[in-house]
């Protein structure tokens, strides 16, 4: 039988996401959980076919809960869906080891296509994304300041623009405040910005949050 585990942190959505893949796979059992660590624990304490995550869930990203998913599982498929543009995010969450990347809009219609073909083992990739993809061979390719951070980077990058503090993030992630102070340094330090003011000002200019 298959088993999907579906991670959003909008009941509205999980169910949309549920009906829509009972549609075609009418024998699967399909779970639902609201935010990262429950992904995390359900993938460590039961066996998955495919998972479908959303991208940003309360406390931990869907991103971290990937990198740790693949250290334990590598041949378990994730499909990342997200509210932001695909050229956003779809190429680090690809590196990071996502099966494929979907844009909430286009869900209803694509999301079936992915399962099926994450399931035979293969990327499901946007073409737009392809087309990005193959434009990074390029040496002439422009890589936007936020594209050098590492992923943790990112994830306090993406908080800090949001408002949060060094504390409240610290806790988030489980991190000391010393820890997170660092990121914070090194952050700025990759993108030239001086301040969290500029950091929010950068990622609404780069459709981040």
């Amino acid at each position: 039988m298959l088993r999907i585990l579906i991670a959003d942190d909008h009941t509205v959505v999980r169910k949309g996401l549920r009906q829509i893949l009972l549609d075609e796979f009418s024998t699967a059992e399909i779970e639902e959980v609201a935010d990262a660590e429950a992904l995390i624990q359900k993938v460590m304490t039961a066996k998955w076919d495919v998972v479908v995550s959303d991208l940003s869930m309360p406390g931990r990203s869907g991103l971290d809960a990937l990198q740790q998913i693949k250290l334990s599982h590598p041949n378990l498929p994730v499909l990342i869906l997200s509210i932001h543009p695909e050229e956003q995010y779809a190429l680090r969450a690809l590196k990071s080891g996502a099966s494929g990347y979907l844009s909430k809009d286009t869900a209803p219609d694509e999301l079936v296509k992915a399962v099926q073909r994450v399931l035979l083992g293969k990327k499901y990739i946007p073409q737009g994304i392809a087309e990005k993809l193959a434009g990074t061979i390029s040496s002439d390719t422009l890589i936007s300041p936020h594209e050098n951070l590492s992923d943790r980077e990112f994830d306090v990058m993406k908080l800090l623009a949001n408002g949060k503090s060094v504390s409240e993030i610290a806790d988030m992630l489980s991190l000391s405040a010393t820890t997170l102070s660092t990121y914070r340094t090194r952050i700025m330090a990759k993108m030239n910005l001086k301040s969290n003011a500029d950091l929010t000002r950068y990622a609404i200019e780069n459709k981040l949050i």
